[in-house]
């Protein structure tokens, strides 16, 4: 089954939110999706109003930069919005931009080994586990949940350099990529991620969950409005992104979902004109072409 969500943009004020969550619920969308980016937003703030406005959508956080969350803090706020809302939530922890972790002053000198520690206290504590651990930067005392989430959620991981993206097998129960990664691009992180996975000694017959974004546009200028959106990403536009109308951006979906997505996550410009357009169309007008 692929399942196909929409991106919440921070670049929209807060008190959008509201009216969006609950345009995207109405229209049987799968998933929204909301980014944690210094400075406009908090992912944790922003998923749990969602949640509490709406009454059967995902909502995916991708993602929470983990220098800048102490590892049990990210676990009760997870734990406690999975018991409010069992199994609406989609977690997501990375890198973070690192220009914006040393603009606060918490830049570390190795990310990855960051991100790996983090990622095994995260996904210990959500099981329920006590967890002490000396790590380099992940420290932890006999630490454990007394509200643990009844069933441990799936905690996915960011990653765009290949070494990230070994390490979401080897560490993550899922991997996030960005809108930056095409098809072909989608099928050489599979095979890093099951590569981590191997040398991690994890189970082949299991399966690792994929979310990958998708520039999209569609309706009046889609195009130009899309062709500008990959200039300001500065990235080869080679394969990436769709605009047009349902059929077109099902295409592109499917594409991505042939690669091995098993979640796409449309993601709009930054001037679309009509969010909440962008997410019926979504809902209503492509969800209906992308095989279940």
């Amino acid at each position: 089954m692929t399942v196909l969500g929409a991106v919440f943009r921070p670049q929209l004020p807060p008190e959008r939110l509201r009216p969006l969550a609950r345009a995207a619920d109405a229209a049987g969308l799968d998933e929204l999706w909301l980014w944690e980016d210094c400075f406009l937003e908090s992912g944790i703030a922003t998923a749990s109003a969602a949640l509490a406005w709406t009454e059967r959508l995902r909502v995916g956080i991708g993602l929470l930069p983990v220098p800048l969350r102490n590892v049990a803090l990210t676990a009760m706020e997870v734990a406690t919005l999975d018991r409010l809302f069992p199994g609406r939530l989609v977690l997501g922890v990375g890198h973070g931009l690192q220009s914006w972790m040393g603009q606060v002053g918490a830049r570390v000198e190795s990310p990855l080994t960051l991100l790996h520690e983090y990622l095994d206290a995260l996904r210990a504590l959500l099981r329920g586990e006590r967890v002490t651990t000396r790590g380099r930067y992940v420290s932890l005392d006999a630490v454990a949940l007394d509200w643990p989430p009844a069933v441990a959620p799936v905690v996915y991981a960011g990653a765009l350099g290949p070494r990230t993206v070994r390490l979401t097998g080897e560490a993550a129960d899922g991997t996030v990529l960005d809108a930056s990664v095409s098809a072909d691009g989608l099928r050489r992180a599979r095979a890093l991620i099951e590569e981590g996975r191997a040398a991690a000694g994890r189970p082949s017959a299991e399966h690792h969950p994929v979310v990958v974004y998708l520039h999209a546009a569609t309706g009046p200028g889609a195009a130009d409005r899309l062709q500008a959106e990959l200039d300001r990403w500065d990235v080869d536009p080679t394969g990436l992104g769709v605009a047009g109308d349902a059929a077109a951006v099902a295409e592109a979906v499917q594409r991505l979902a042939e690669a091995g997505a098993d979640t796409v996550v449309l993601q709009p410009t930054a001037d679309e004109p009509d969010p909440e357009g962008f997410l019926r169309f979504t809902a209503e007008e492509v969800r209906p072409l992308v095989p279940r």
